[in-house]
């Protein structure tokens, strides 16, 4: 947002004063200055105001002219100009030979086989406003000679305000309320607005208006007659358009003075138009043409304002194009009003279109303002158009107030936080210059917050201090070390658990970490063929790609791996992040924490990458919880998981995640000659896996015996359920050495390792176990490997 210190000055007296340390003391302690001071009228020079006293047509060009200026110095200047609004008696800008207009000095020259010494100027080459249609027509009245910079206010310093940084303070969306910070940054005083009685037009009709819908706040207008004046007063669009507005006509550049001078939006309607107004919404969708002639889709939570039952204007956002001031308007229905904040921002959103007044709406706009911001219309009105009247009464329905605030503490609250010594009667004099009613009784304040500060933005103590040390200056604190006990937090176990995974997978497997957003994206999935099944879509969304939030970490890596193919010829990256999987009774989403775990290799079969992947997991269970993983198939739900090779992972008969096989199709759109597996672990599940005490065991003096078993099997799980039925103290682990397959059938190998603590075991003790665990596979129907 733009601000312009003349305007600033017309509520403040700054004289005497350095203006760029006021505005470097106003970003320290109020909101943050752009970079750019922007010094308004200091390139232009030599610009006088010009009497044309004759205008021939040029011989041989149908649009130059030939004139004759006045330029007050006691002679008549010979100049070409191509102007379609020049006439005799007419007085404009006048850049003499010598002038400096930006970069260009202004000499004699030929123009068309004709010599011109001079320049009449447009509004839009002296940089005052955007308006080249003509050159400047300026009052009569006005003495030839005069220098345009002491009749108009051109120069000015301009300095523009990080939106961003006001978002808390709607107050601060108008020059006034940043003319009450240099008001008490400085110690001057501010002056009070020049407003207009508004309670002489009592006896007048009322407005027929009504509020039918509680998104409006309050609604308050006013209605005039015998508006005359159709061109705004050139100082006025000169501010304007330093603070980034174009001037339209009269009434329209009034509602925009005044929204940037008192932060109030306002809209003007020609009172032929409208005639009841009604606030309200609709209850099917429709279409509405704006003042911008775009064709809007209004649905039945956008809130309306009606001519009786026909929309004439988008609440808060923009007028319509069937209601608004034309050249012939002479009579104006004027609205100043407050909305539900977050009915006004989910609206510009839907509809795409944000304006200069949704974004003040959307900082929760103080209601008290509405009348206030009518009575400086009124007051700005008569003084530019003086045959206006007046010819209804002040119209006001207040349907919602804020509640008042009022906030009490006490001398050593205010020690106790700042860590430095302001006095009481410091501490009065920054609150009342800031608005606030602020009384002291032994060392107790109370404090009532105005109102423009008490829509969102005043509410508790801690509030006032800020107020105070902000206008103090924070650069006036002495540097002190502060004395304050520190206690060490203990992390939670699930916080624990990431560390320690993080820092596994990357020291001992060397993979790499990455981080992504939450969405999926539509383009990179449809480019892999894998479906976007995500559960939440975000209406509005203002890139489609990103429409959709993720229920899985794994797509998101497997277009990372896409991107990173050229990276390395084996690698691997995982991610702690999270995912939307559905939504709970409540209407919420059901957010999860995820590991997920890819890796690709160019160098290996996707056996082999599989198994690294699986050990990986087993790995990592057992480090933070010292348990064994099984897996167990399971059926894929998503067309980027293999059909056959997906299995669930389970750890103490919880399911934790899921292991699998990129689908063959998704894979060949990577990289055709590349294996790629993944896997995924809900962290949260993980962590809720009681951590087993690890159990020490004295090796034995004596040597141990291996027994190799292959079964004819495709599964391990009926293997491994075998040994452990044997429940057999001599066993003491158990692994997968071989996995043969052929044509015909597939063989499992496994090694099983026996151990007495006492004596050396004998063939015939080992061949005991082994036996039964052969008989019970067989009575399932896997023998073994012939």
């Amino acid at each position: 947002m733009f601000i312009s210190m003349n305007w600033i000055k017309d509520f403040v007296d700054l004289s005497g004063l350095d203006d760029l340390k006021l505005i470097h003391q106003f970003s320290l302690s109020t909101a943050e200055v752009e970079n750019e001071i922007l010094y308004k009228g200091s390139d232009i020079s030599g610009i006088v105001v010009a009497q044309i006293m004759s205008v021939e047509d040029h011989p041989e060009s149908k649009k130059l002219h030939l004139l004759k200026v006045d330029a007050g110095d006691g002679k008549l200047t010979d100049v070409v100009c191509g102007a379609p609004n020049v006439r005799v008696g007419m007085k404009t800008a006048f850049a003499k030979v010598g002038a400096q207009i930006g970069d260009i000095t202004i000499a004699p020259r030929p123009l068309a086989g004709y010599e011109s010494f001079g320049m009449c100027c447009s509004e839009c080459e002296l940089g005052i406003s955007d308006d080249n249609s003509g050159i400047m027509d300026i009052d009569p009245a006005v003495a030839n000679g005069s220098d345009v910079k002491d009749i108009f206010a051109i120069d000015d310093i301009v300095f523009e305000v990080d939106n961003k940084s006001l978002t808390n303070r709607p107050d601060l969306w108008s020059h006034y309320g940043i003319a009450r910070e240099f008001a008490a940054i400085s110690g001057r005083e501010l002056k009070a607005l020049d407003v207009e009685d508004l309670t002489q037009y009592n006896s007048l009709p009322q407005v027929d208006m009504k509020i039918e819908d509680p998104l409006c706040q309050r609604y308050s207008c006013l209605q005039f007659a015998n508006i005359s004046r159709n061109v705004s007063p050139v100082n006025m669009k000169i501010r304007l358009f330093y603070c980034g507005m174009r001037s339209i006509n009269f009434l329209a550049d009034m509602t925009n003075y005044l929204m940037l001078e008192v932060g109030q939006p306002m809209h003007a309607f020609d009172s032929r138009k409208v005639e009841k107004i009604r606030i309200k919404r609709f209850d099917a969708p429709q279409t509405f043409t704006t003042l911008d002639k775009v064709e809007r889709n209004i649905d039945e939570n956008t809130l309306m304002i009606c001519n009786d039952n026909t929309p004439v204007a988008i609440a808060g956002i923009m007028g319509g194009l069937d209601s608004e001031i034309v050249e012939d308007t002479t009579t104006l229905t004027l609205e100043s009003a407050t909305f539900d904040a977050a009915s006004i921002r989910k609206s510009t959103v839907r509809l795409s279109h944000r304006t200069d007044s949704s974004m003040r709406y959307e900082k929760s706009l103080d209601p008290e303002l509405t009348t206030v911001a009518i009575a400086r219309f009124v007051k700005l009105l008569k003084e530019f158009d003086e045959n206006v009247t007046i010819v209804s009464s002040l119209t006001d329905e207040y349907a919602f107030h804020y509640p008042k605030v009022t906030l009490s503490f006490d001398k050593a609250y205010v020690d106790k936080y700042t860590g430095i010594e302001i006095s009481n009667d410091t501490i009065i004099d920054t609150l009342t210059k800031l608005g606030f009613k602020a009384t002291v009784s032994s060392d107790n304040f109370t404090v009532d917050v105005p109102s423009w500060r008490a829509t969102k933005d005043v509410t508790i103590k801690a509030d006032i201090i800020e107020e105070i040390t902000r206008i103090y200056g924070y650069d006036n604190f002495d540097i002190n070390t502060a004395r304050s006990p520190l206690f060490p937090v203990n992390m939670e176990q699930e916080k624990c658990d990431e560390e320690r995974v993080k820092d596994m997978l990357v020291k001992r497997y060397n993979l790499h970490e990455v981080h992504s957003y939450v969405w999926n994206y539509y383009d990179e999935l449809k480019d892999l063929g894998i479906e976007n099944k995500g559960v939440i879509k975000l209406l509005n969304a203002s890139n489609p790609n990103i429409e959709t939030i993720r229920e899985s970490l794994i797509p998101t890596q497997l277009c990372q791996i896409k991107t990173n193919v050229g990276f390395s010829q084996d690698f691997g990256i995982f991610e702690i992040g999270r995912a939307v999987t559905g939504i709970d009774q409540n209407n919420l989403c059901i957010e999860k924490k995820f590991l997920g775990t890819t890796l690709y290799s160019r160098t290996k079969d996707v056996k082999t990458l599989y198994f690294e992947l699986k050990d990986i997991i087993e790995t990592v269970v057992d480090e933070l919880k010292h348990q064994s993983v099984s897996f167990e198939k399971a059926e894929p739900t998503s067309n980027f998981e293999h059909p056959i090779n997906y299995n669930a992972i389970v750890c103490d008969n919880s399911i934790i995640g899921y292991i699998g096989i990129a689908h063959p199709t998704v894979s060949k759109k990577i990289d055709k000659r590349a294996a790629i597996v993944f896997a995924q672990i809900d962290m949260t599940k993980l962590s809720e896996i009681k951590n087993l005490s690890i159990a020490y065991e004295e090796p034995s003096k004596f040597p141990s015996m291996d027994i190799d078993l292959s079964f004819v099997t495709e599964k391990f799980e009926p293997i491994k359920n075998a040994i452990l039925k044997a429940n057999c103290p001599l066993i003491k682990k158990y692994d997968v050495v071989d996995i043969y397959e052929d044509e015909n059938s597939k063989s499992i190998s496994v090694r099983i390792t026996f151990s007495h603590p006492q004596k050396t075991l004998t063939r015939d003790e080992v061949l005991d176990v082994t036996n039964g665990i052969v008989d019970e596979l067989k009575s399932q129907g896997i023998v073994l490997k012939g």
